[in-house]
């Protein structure tokens, strides 16, 4: 992750402004009580969701939303330049659970 602003943070809340670096993919994984609303600030992020498989390209004002217990994954879709996203997640608990291919 090339850089992120904490907007909130709270026990059971998290907001943050995310900028992934050029071509960066964020690992396969999933969280186990925390809904991940993502919304689209400047470049072009996809989010591929698993069961079932899901693509959504977030560009500016583009919204996603990943339930709990979800396997996703983050991928800056533009080889040359930064893209970012807003991130919103709660209500409870944050874990990061990586998973295989």
């Amino acid at each position: 992750m090339k850089k992120q602003e904490v907007i909130l943070q709270t026990e059971n809340v998290q907001v943050r402004v995310i900028e992934l670096r050029p071509g960066e993919v964020a690992p396969l994984h999933h969280h186990t009580e925390v809904t991940d609303d993502m919304f689209g600030v400047s470049g072009e992020i996809i989010v591929i969701a698993k069961n079932p498989e899901e693509k959504t390209v977030l560009t500016p004002g583009v919204h996603c939303k990943i339930e709990p217990g979800r396997v996703h994954q983050i991928i800056n879709n533009l080889k040359n330049e930064g893209s970012k996203y807003l991130l919103i997640q709660g209500i409870g608990k944050y874990d990061f659970i990586t998973k295989n291919a």
